[in-house]
């Protein structure tokens, strides 16, 4: 499939949401008319900074209300479609039921998608939007792999309702994704699998774990210091490029592992530190193991000790290289995802320096 020569409109479900925004960028920059699904079309303050990408693009973008929950939602939206990029899952860490609030949109949400793929005979291909927590649950996972890295071959299996709850959420959506699609013959599956995305939002007060990640590392939440904790980094233009070569590249097959660094919270820290300087009380010191598995689960339930010694003081390397052969990916440096969000949430008065 061409995507200079493609005239059908493509859908893109969650379209107002982080990685979300910007493939729909990258598909209105093409020239393509996007269907955009979201769950409140008159929400205008909130389609706004799609529309002022349309505005200044060749494409053209088409709003349909849909919901991650109700089956048959997708149909108007997907009608004619040939590609059909299903972005929407909720990323967030703390939640109240995690199988209400996590698990349920995400394997309903991906279930309702794909059968309604099933349904739309103008469907060439999905790109569905997994997540690395679906290769892995904690970083101790590492040491059962067959190289010492995370590969497009492996799967989590160590997460579950209780412990890692998002990471299994993500799991489940992606094996039934594949299950779905292995039931039929007539569209092709394509899953990213991006490790933490970071980078500027097209809009700007967007909310999501990655912007409230890079916040409390600037706003004195983690002055006294981060756990140590290994985990991959991609800039969220790149997770947006991969999507774009997930629905279009003839050569795109199976899961693609979107990580461009291998790195921890220190490395993330160190990185604003460099540029920003004494502007923010960044952390310079990370938590010894022993004192976050003795007061964790006090400070934050999701600290809990299982966690803490199945991932603090780990590295998390994954092999990329499947995206970089196959796809022709390229990735920023991780200096310049993490500066370019925090610069942003400085412009947007979302955050203030200490010191001019």
């Amino acid at each position: 499939m061409d995507i200079r020569n493609t005239t059908s409109p493509v859908l893109v479900t969650g379209a107002t949401g982080y990685v979300a925004g910007w493939v729909v960028k990258r598909l209105l920059e093409e020239g393509l008319t996007v269907h955009a699904a979201v769950r409140d079309p008159s929400r205008a303050d909130r389609l706004r900074y799609l529309d002022d990408v349309a505005a200044q693009s060749s494409g053209s973008i088409r709003y349909f209300k849909s919901d991650l929950l109700e089956a048959g939602s997708y149909a108007d939206a997907m009608r004619d479609c040939a590609v059909v990029f299903h972005t929407a899952s909720p990323f967030v860490i703390d939640v109240a039921d995690a199988q209400r609030d996590l698990i349920d949109p995400a394997l309903l949400g991906t279930r309702n998608v794909l059968e309604e793929a099933n349904r739309t005979p103008t469907v060439e291909r999905v790109v569905v939007t997994s997540s690395c927590a679906a290769i892995y649950g904690d970083n101790a996972d590492q040491r059962e792999t067959k190289t010492g890295k995370f590969t497009e071959d492996d799967w989590n299996t160590s997460s579950s309702v209780d412990h890692q709850a998002y990471s299994y959420s993500k799991t489940l959506a992606e094996r039934e994704a594949w299950k779905i699609a292995d039931g039929q013959d007539r569209w092709r599956l394509v899953t990213v699998n991006p490790s933490l995305v970071l980078g500027p939002g097209l809009n700007p007060f967007a909310t999501s774990e990655s912007f409230t990640l890079i916040k409390q590392l600037a706003d004195g939440t983690l002055k006294v210091g981060v756990p140590d904790v290994g985990m991959g980094i991609v800039d969220v233009r790149d997770v947006a490029e991969m999507h774009l070569q997930a629905g279009f590249n003839a050569n795109a097959r199976g899961r693609y592992i979107t990580s461009g660094h291998n790195a921890s919270f220190p490395l993330i820290a160190q990185a604003l530190r460099d540029h920003f300087g004494d502007q923010f009380p960044f952390p310079k010191r990370t938590v010894p193991k022993w004192l976050l598995w003795l007061i964790g689960p006090f400070v934050d339930k999701r600290m809990t000790r299982k966690y803490v010694s199945r991932n603090v003081g780990l590295s998390w390397v994954a092999d990329n290289s499947k995206g970089i052969r196959e796809l022709g990916i390229t990735y920023r440096p991780l200096a310049e995802s993490a500066v370019e969000m925090l610069q942003q949430m400085i412009d947007s008065e979302a955050l203030k320096p200490e010191t001019g």
